[in-house]
């Protein structure tokens, strides 16, 4: 691995002493603080550590060169980004202990969280979404041209996963003023970096993406303040990004429990000479800029702010579990009315009309909607529903993106961060699944863990019927039905596609939009053209009868509706749910309970499929007011083929028909 100088070379420049010592006194208190932890750990006091010792001068170089407005996006061992933030270390250390006073009120540990207040986006485990939320963040900035960059932490371990490569490709694209850190330490827990990469340094790799790339020594607090002063003071008058290679090592495990065993003990040796909390201290101490008196009372001075701020945490008790307010904060509070206007001859449109019609009329309502999607620009989209937008909206609101779904799902969260909506049309439904830790752990947890909505919506075409095989045909939505922080709408008609969708951006939370693709041009249906919205969780009766119960949605309300329409003898409820996450049970239970019959289906394959659930509830909620075993049905537990008659085979709609059949006799 590359080696950071020795002796390690400090250049002051321009800097005044008063400023060469309050970097000092910012390198001292993440070293100080994490001494500390060193020893409550083994106190048993605390549970686990992630420590950063010897990679200091990178977490406070990057924040003492941004402006405290500046978005900062750090990983597990950046303890020096949040206490040059100055973050009250009571606030941090109750985030440690998973207390009331942390930011995540015990529901996530150590530096998973964010802060809008000191304008700090923590990381999660899966290391390497950070980067996509970056890239948002970024444009927002961008869109906003407030001269403002955007700085994320990766390390060599992480650079190896795929939102790496997505997201500095992405930032490239479009011009954004990221500072992309990879804090080169060495090791990915204990494989070392000529197991994780080829390349000789980070740096080389800046070619590829079209961008410069530079490379430093880590462990100089000078170099990296100055640097990265440079970078960014560039930046917000030129957007672009920059790939920074900080180098350095780490001079503890991944975490505490993991030890240093695997690390050859002159490698250890060299690097502990490099310490930059050692050398800036000598450097200082030579330049006569301080004195050993001055150190001493500094660190008593840091001491006494640990130990104050170590006893605020202790005394704090646990938080208490209130079931109420847990399922409460999964979202950020919002309550849509239904608007939909009365009466009138309407025009009729077609499904894909609808979509497209709400989609315009949410852009022209909301200025700080952005659109991101593969070929949704000057194409119109595969689908061509937003054919004409570039022309109404502008390139910089309707966004080709290259085809990286992490990074645009991580980008539309970065947007909401910054205060704008986003939306992410998945070409296909089926590509979602390059997305997913996205969706499903940042877009759906965040407000849960920190208090921060991700307002985004992601569109979803979906389903089969149209012959397109297995990668462009599957029924997906129960991927996120079991993922709490996430709404789901699956409409089956024209107008309740745009009221509903016309909710979703309404709506600050993260909405999974199901729009099924052979109902696009084959179901028309008349529709108000003025803007109107339909409140989540509202099933539609959409026949009435006393016999039976048929709960269904999207292409499967259809396909009840031609059996009721061949077979008027059978009386049936027939209920649509519109939106699966939140679901109308109530409606669901009414029902039942006047029929007493129910059969579920969908279009999904049978298995772990949305049904189930339902049957479940039902089971549980109306067992004695059944006159016949609940019922389900789905499609085949197979891929989708894409032969016809092997579709047709594949999805539920006969196997639907025979039950009911079967059911209503009972």
């Amino acid at each position: 691995m590359i080696l950071a100088e020795t002796p390690i070379k400090y250049e002051r420049k321009k800097l005044k002493d008063q400023h060469l010592l309050e970097l000092y006194v910012r390198l001292l208190k993440p070293r100080m603080i994490e001494e500390k932890m060193l020893l409550l750990l083994r106190q048993g006091k605390i549970a686990k550590w992630f420590s950063g010792i010897g990679q200091e001068a990178i977490s406070v170089g990057v924040a003492s060169a941004l402006n405290p407005e500046e978005y900062i996006l750090p990983m597990h061992r950046n303890l020096g980004v949040f206490t040059t933030r100055q973050i009250p270390l009571n606030r941090l250390f109750s985030q440690f202990q998973g207390k009331p006073g942390g930011f995540t009120k015990g529901r996530d540990r150590s530096f998973h969280f964010g802060s809008q207040e000191y304008k700090i986006v923590g990381m999660i485990s899966h290391l390497g979404p950070q980067m996509g939320v970056a890239d948002g963040i970024a444009l927002g900035n961008l869109l906003k041209k407030n001269n403002k960059v955007t700085a994320v932490f990766t390390g060599d371990g992480g650079a190896s996963e795929g939102d790496f490569h997505e997201s500095i490709n992405t930032a490239a694209v479009w011009n954004l003023p990221v500072i992309f850190i990879v804090e080169s330490n060495g090791y990915g827990l204990s494989t070392p970096s000529n197991e994780q990469f080829r390349c000789k340094s980070f740096a080389d790799k800046g070619i590829g993406y079209g961008i410069e790339a530079i490379s430093i020594d880590g462990n100089n607090i000078l170099k990296v303040y100055d640097t990265v002063k440079q970078i960014a003071e560039d930046l917000r008058e030129n957007p672009r990004p920059v790939l920074l290679e900080c180098v350095t090592f780490r001079m503890r495990g991944h975490e505490e429990a993991s030890g240093t065993k695997y690390v050859p003990k002159p490698l250890m040796d060299t690097w502990a000479k490099k310490d930059p909390v050692q050398n800036y201290e000598q450097y200082l101490l030579k330049e006569g800029v301080i004195d050993e008196k001055q150190i001493e009372e500094i660190k008593a001075e840091i001491k006494l702010e640990i130990e104050k701020g170590l006893e605020m945490t202790f005394s704090e008790k646990n938080p208490e579990p209130n079931t109420e307010l847990e399922i409460k904060e999964l979202f950020k509070e919002f309550d849509a009315e239904n608007t939909y206007p009365p009466g009138g001859s309407l025009p009729s449109i077609r499904f894909i009309d609808a979509i497209s019609q709400g989609l315009r009329q949410a852009m022209e309502k909301h200025p700080e909607l952005v659109l991101m999607g593969q070929d949704i620009a000057e194409y119109g989209g595969v689908f061509k529903i937003t054919e004409g937008f570039v022309e109404q909206f502008g390139k910089h609101r309707v966004r080709n993106t290259p085809l990286c779904e992490s990074a645009i799902l991580g980008s539309g969260f970065g947007l909401s961060i910054n205060g704008f909506k986003a939306m992410v049309e998945m070409q296909f439904a089926d590509f979602v699944s390059e997305g997913m830790t996205q969706i499903v752990n940042n877009l759906a947890k965040s407000h849960y863990r920190w208090g921060q909505n991700a307002d985004v919506v992601v569109r979803m075409p979906t389903g089969a019927a149209v012959a397109a095989g297995p990668f462009h045909s599957q029924s997906n939505e129960a991927w996120f039905f079991k993922t709490p922080g996430l709404k789901i709408a699956y409409p089956a008609f024209p107008a309740d596609a745009k009221g509903l969708l016309l909710t979703a951006f309404e709506d600050p939370n993260p909405v999974m939009f199901f729009e099924h693709k052979a109902l696009y041009r084959s179901i028309t249906q008349e529709v108000p053209e003025s803007y109107y919205t339909i409140p989540f969780g509202k099933a539609n009766l959409i026949r009435e009868g006393n016999e039976l119960s048929i709960i269904t949605y999207g292409l499967g309300v259809h396909w009840a509706l031609e059996l009721l329409d061949e077979h008027p003898e059978i009386k049936a409820d027939l209920i649509d749910l519109r939106t699966l996450a939140p679901l109308d049970k109530e409606s669901i239970f009414s029902s039942v309970k006047k029929t007493g019959k129910v059969i579920v289906m969908h279009e999904d394959t049978l298995t772990g499929g949305i049904a189930g659930e339902i049957a479940a509830l039902i089971t549980e909620h109306c067992f004695e007011y059944l006159d016949a075993p609940v019922m389900r049905e789905g499609s085949l537990d197979t891929p989708v083929p894409m032969n016809v008659d092997l579709e047709n085979n594949f999805l539920p709609k006969e196997r639907f028909k025979e039950k009911v059949l079967k059911l209503k006799s009972y």
